[in-house]
């Protein structure tokens, strides 16, 4: 069983898979720390995404490389909107996303999906069916990432559905680690979804 698992790692480089062990170490703690509504989650975010940039270079996954990259800057983003306060109030609380996000959202998406589809084509990446299924996970990524940034209890229904896919997709590209990693996101995320639900639920009692 083991050996069905990791055997894809025998002709790794040693510091890559220490490397991979370590983001997702820092990845696991950044969405224990979103499900808690820590602000940790952004700093142990940037680390795991900034190691699977490299990783991921190395690997030519291009795609998921600019999820990682958009990663590094959108935690900055959300850094920056989770320390926002207005009159000592939160700025972005806990809350359900607009109509009008609703429609960013979809336009972030199909800007996302067209923009990793032109680099495909453009290296010639449309080799295997996981770089199709790949264009569409990134955009489900960016858009969960811009609406945890901005604290919308909706980016854990997209983390869900991305990471279940992701878990098979990593697996067959023969990174067993990360499709382990991916599988406990979907407990984590599904646990952060009820949590920030009740949050949410007790904060609208109050108002």
């Amino acid at each position: 069983m083991l050996d069905f698992l990791f055997n894809q790692y025998k002709n790794y480089p040693t510091h890559q898979i220490v490397l991979e062990l370590t983001a997702i170490l820092f990845g696991l703690l950044s969405v224990w720390y979103a499900k808690k509504d820590n602000i940790w989650v952004f700093p142990t975010g940037i680390i795991n995404t900034v190691i699977y940039v490299y990783l991921l270079y190395k690997w030519s996954l291009l795609g998921d490389m600019m999820i990682n990259f958009y990663y590094v800057l959108m935690s900055i983003y959300g850094w920056y909107c989770w320390t926002r306060k207005k009159n000592d109030l939160i700025e972005f609380p806990i809350s359900r996303i607009s109509n009008y996000e609703k429609k960013l959202c979809i336009l972030i998406f199909l800007a996302t999906v067209l923009f990793v589809v032109a680099v495909y084509i453009f290296f010639d990446k449309f080799t295997h069916w996981t770089s199709y299924v790949d264009t569409f996970v990134t955009g489900i990524f960016f858009v969960g990432m811009w609406l945890m940034a901005r604290r919308k209890i909706e980016n854990w229904i997209l983390w869900i559905i991305g990471d279940v896919i992701s878990i098979p997709m990593y697996f067959v590209k023969g990174y067993s680690f990360t499709s382990i990693q991916y599988l406990i996101f979907t407990i984590i995320a599904i646990y952060g979804y009820l949590e920030w639900k009740k949050t949410l639920s007790k904060n609208t009692q109050i108002l």
